[in-house]
């Protein structure tokens, strides 16, 4: 039987670096309100936006991924030359050929990459981390550039309330690296799964292209049944809740975030975990919005090098995937 080579393995993965871009028009609750039938207390009471970012028609997804891929492949400090994979996870392109991550990585200088696009909605950007790290670590890949771009402008019928006043554009990023050794891993596994039971809850609409979602069943399932998925994630990577400094989940709704807070709290978590809250100000950008509010956070101080931080995205399909890892 022909024997055949397999690349070098690495003891694990690493972050190295984030980045994020937003458009700069802000749309508020009070500007929702001019032209649908609703007001800011009654959105920031089921969803906890203030604001949302909506990017112009001329301004597209790719280009948005390029602002924030840059940007974290600088904070890295690599250089595109050093980058061998580029993962953008989206679920807003405007078509699906040809892919936004080969478009990226040219722009961003990036030569002859692997590039491929991964659609997980909302949880995108934790598949995409998850499978990073597992590349890097089987030895076919030494730096990824994971991005996380939505447009989601694109798919939102403005007048509908129940989808318009959540959703915004945006992009963030981050670049994954080797770990040569046990001590410096920094991406744990990741805790992953689906429910396509439940499929029909989120999706785009035939007649008008436009997105389409059950919100009261997908709260009650998110509610129920992510904080768990977090739990796990903290398992597999041998810590427990105690541990995690930081909590940045999908911000999907902030009702969300503060249940998967809470019975995280219930089983050990500490009462001054970080919670990331990004999403009063940016709205619900998919895939963009856990490295995004990590981008922010840091900004604010609120997250530091060497930080435990549990992110979990979930969303459409519906899928979920959630790890540990240590802030860069």
């Amino acid at each position: 039987m022909t024997e055949l080579n397999l690349a070098p393995t690495v003891a694990g993965a690493r972050l190295l670096g984030f980045g994020s871009f937003q458009p700069e028009q802000i749309v508020s609750n009070d500007d929702l309100a001019k032209t649908m039938d609703t007001n800011d207390a009654w959105i920031r009471d089921r969803v906890g936006i203030r604001n949302r970012r909506v990017a112009p028609k001329d301004l597209s997804l790719v280009d948005m991924a390029v602002e924030a891929g840059a940007r974290a492949v600088k904070d890295s400090g690599l250089t595109p030359a050093d980058i061998d994979t580029v993962i953008v996870a989206t679920c807003t392109m405007p078509s699906q050929i040809p892919n936004a991550a080969a478009q990226t990585a040219e722009r961003i200088g990036i030569t002859a990459p692997a590039a491929f696009d991964l659609n997980a909605a909302c949880a995108g950007f934790c598949y995409a981390i998850g499978t990073a790290a597992d590349l890097v670590r089987a030895g076919s890949a030494k730096h990824v550039l994971v991005i996380g771009a939505e447009k989601l402008s694109d798919w939102v019928d403005w007048t509908d309330r129940s989808t318009a006043i959540i959703f915004a554009d945006g992009a963030g990023a981050a670049v994954v690296g080797p770990a040569t050794d046990p001590a410096s891993v920094g991406i744990g596994p990741v805790a992953w799964g689906s429910a396509g039971d439940l499929a029909s809850t989120i999706y785009i609409k035939e007649e008008n292209a436009a997105l389409h979602q059950e919100g009261q069943a997908v709260f009650r399932w998110a509610t129920t049944k992510i904080a768990p998925v977090a739990a796990r994630a903290i398992e597999l990577a041998g810590l427990t809740p105690a541990d995690i400094d930081v909590l940045a989940p999908h911000q999907a709704n902030l009702r969300i975030v503060e249940a998967i807070a809470k019975r995280l709290r219930k089983d050990g978590a500490r009462e001054d975990m970080v919670v990331a809250d990004d999403i009063q100000e940016s709205g619900n950008t998919s895939s963009a919005s856990i490295p995004m509010a990590l981008d922010h956070m840091r900004a604010e101080g609120r997250v530091r090098s060497g930080d435990t931080v549990l992110i979990v995205g979930f969303g459409a399909g519906l899928s979920y995937a959630g790890q540990v890892v240590v802030f860069p």
